[in-house]
């Protein structure tokens, strides 16, 4: 058992010892069974990029749902947005926007596109600056396989505390300017999984993308890469 897990346990059964002294023997296996079935849907991740590697090297594919609050200094409530996104191994990615407006950015073979819904269906937009998301995009296929330090764009440090963060930070100006850092929580449930990422821009917007519903290694048609519907 590695150290970080010993620490769980004894979270979880040192304060256990006060209290079943007032629980009946008859309701010991309920009681137990209860906290042994927490600790079972949590493990602890490692805290080197090698262990984070070798933990995430099985997956092929990532599709998840995520809710995104975007907040803005000017606004006094956050900007919601709903969607779901796709991760096929090695690097085709799909951001799909379902509410309030649907759009869609694809990676596939190093490309990228987006399509905004309108009067005439989903169209392509072209030309246009580079927002915080495509950049998001375009670093999610090193994300999803553990490979966090090999980001052209991004260095990376691992943060080991009550959750585990990994934090990027630009390497050169011209990405500075339009992110200052990016904080990655990995799930606690999911071996694998990403469960929040928060995206501190350069004039200290945020945008936080909480991840749910993810699947991993299953089957994804390679059209949903390619084309919009």
């Amino acid at each position: 058992m590695k150290g970080r897990e010993k620490i769980i346990v004894a979270t979880f059964f040192l304060p256990l010892f006060s209290v079943i002294r007032g629980v009946k023997k008859k309701k010991y296996a309920i009681f137990f069974g209860i906290v042994l079935l927490a600790l079972k849907t949590t493990f602890a991740w490692g805290t080197t990029w090698d262990d984070l590697r070798r933990e995430m090297t099985d997956i092929s594919s990532v599709q998840a749902d995520f809710v995104q609050s975007k907040h803005l200094k000017i606004l006094a409530k956050p900007l919601l947005s709903q969607g779901r996104f796709c991760f096929q191994k090695p690097d085709s990615v799909r951001w799909e926007y379902d509410v309030p407006v649907r759009s869609v950015l694809l990676m596939n073979k190093g490309k990228v596109k987006r399509y905004t819904a309108g009067r005439q269906g989903m169209t392509e937009e072209f030309g246009g600056g580079i927002s915080s998301m495509h950049v998001i995009v375009q670093e999610i296929s090193l994300w999803s396989q553990g490979r966090f330090e090999e980001s052209t764009h991004f260095k990376g440090e691992i943060k080991d505390g009550k959750e585990l963060e990994i934090i990027l930070t630009p390497r050169d100006e011209s990405f500075a300017l339009i992110i200052k850092r990016i904080i990655i929580v990995p799930s606690p449930q999911l071996k694998g999984g990403i469960k929040l990422v928060k995206i501190v821009e350069s004039e200290g917007n945020e945008t936080l993308l909480d991840f749910s519903n993810i699947r991993l290694n299953e089957k994804i048609s390679p059209s949903v890469f390619s084309q919009v519907d």
